[in-house]
């Protein structure tokens, strides 16, 4: 199979689709890997060492989607790269197509065969694709309202830890889930006093066990959740629902009502953010403000750190690259019901339940789409 990894062309984005340790063992696996020129440099890896790998440099990605059999990216494909994309080619990325009309539709038009990293499942529970990069995120996320707290940045002008004779800020984090965790572990770390929001009794259990009386759990209600953003320096949307648009747990009337310089990191962004005020924004330009609450809502915030999260993800891409090449995306996601279920779109109909549901598409069943090849 023809594999190829095109630059990354969203705002700041600087992460790649497959690392050189990638490449080199899908050549071994008898494969052509392509890769545009420079794709690599914002994870320190030139060209010459795609080369050792085994790649074939390619100056233009309009040429690596007129080869390739199989594009792996990161993010999800821009206007541009959509419009690339033929019939039957293979996409393997993030693509968070619920809240994004836009994407989908083009997509669908294509003809393309769409598989999403934060939709492939696994055996033990979980999603293992989007773990990484809601651990990185978690742990970003804390950074970045510690930042945005400080006054010049619009916030309190408070320290997350405070200091002896001070009290520390108030985080209150939505989701006890992967992302949830992490920022747990970063707003520990930095003396926050930390308080944590799931509506699952064994999220919270676990959260209990794992933290113990350094956080403070609370169960997911209408109330509780209204009480606590209202008291909080520093919000952390940590929210998902596999596929679907994140829940608005965070009203507009809420936010009217927060303490003035008060923070929302809202990293359920790419699904749509759990809070009504929340709006994608970008390293460029990643945060604004609405009624004297700061708003950060990046949405691709491991792309700050592309080094780590490059690594990070292709440390569990890799195996279902390789797996996709070696069989035949037919003959993969048959055997396979887990990466099955990373199929969002195939040949121009929506193969994922939730996606359909939220934007009004018929569904159909993978099995039946593959049974149909």
């Amino acid at each position: 199979m023809i594999i190829g990894v095109p630059k990354e062309i969203k705002n700041h984005e600087y992460r790649v689709g497959m690392a050189p340790a990638s490449v080199r063992e899908a050549v071994a696996n008898g494969h052509t890997v392509l890769v545009e020129s420079c794709a690599g440099e914002g994870i320190g890896c030139l060209n010459d060492e795609y080369v050792a790998a085994g790649a074939e440099v390619i100056e233009k990605a309009e040429d690596i989607f007129a080869r390739a059999d199989m594009i792996v990216k990161v993010k999800e494909p821009q206007a541009v790269e959509r419009a690339m994309l033929r019939e039957g080619q293979i996409l393997f990325t993030y693509l968070h197509l619920a809240p994004d009309p836009e994407q989908t539709s083009d997509l669908v038009k294509s003809g393309a065969i769409c598989i999403a990293y934060e939709t492939v499942t696994s055996p033990y529970g979980g999603l293992p694709l989007l773990a990484p990069m809601s651990k990185v995120a978690g742990r970003m996320s804390i950074q970045a309202g510690a930042y945005c707290l400080e006054h010049p940045h619009g916030g309190l002008g408070m320290l997350l830890g405070g200091v002896p004779g001070v009290d520390p800020a108030k985080v209150v984090i939505l989701g006890a889930g992967v992302v949830g965790t992490h920022a747990t572990h970063i707003a520990v770390g930095m003396g926050a006093d930390v308080w944590v929001i799931d509506r699952s009794p064994e999220a919270i259990e676990a959260h209990w066990r794992q933290f113990g009386r350094s956080t403070n759990t609370v169960f997911s209600t209408t109330e509780s959740v209204e009480r606590h953003v209202l008291d909080a320096d520093l919000v952390i949307g940590g929210v998902l629902i596999p596929g679907a648009e994140a829940p608005k747990l965070v009203t507009a009337d809420m936010v009217r009502r927060m303490k003035p310089g008060s923070v929302i990191v809202d990293v359920a962004i790419d699904q749509g953010g759990c809070c009504e005020t929340s709006r994608a924004t970008t390293h460029a330009e990643p945060t604004y403000i609405v009624d004297n609450v700061v708003h950060y809502c990046v949405a691709n915030m491991p792309g700050g750190v592309p080094r780590t999260s490059t690594y990070a993800l292709n440390n569990v891409t890799l195996p279902h690259i390789l797996k996709l090449a070696n069989k035949g995306y037919i003959q993969a996601l048959t055997d396979d019901p887990h990466l099955r279920n990373g199929l969002n779109v195939h040949k121009g109909r929506i193969t994922q339940r939730e996606v359909a549901h939220d934007l009004d598409y018929e569904y159909l069943d993978p099995q039946v789409a593959l049974a149909n090849e």
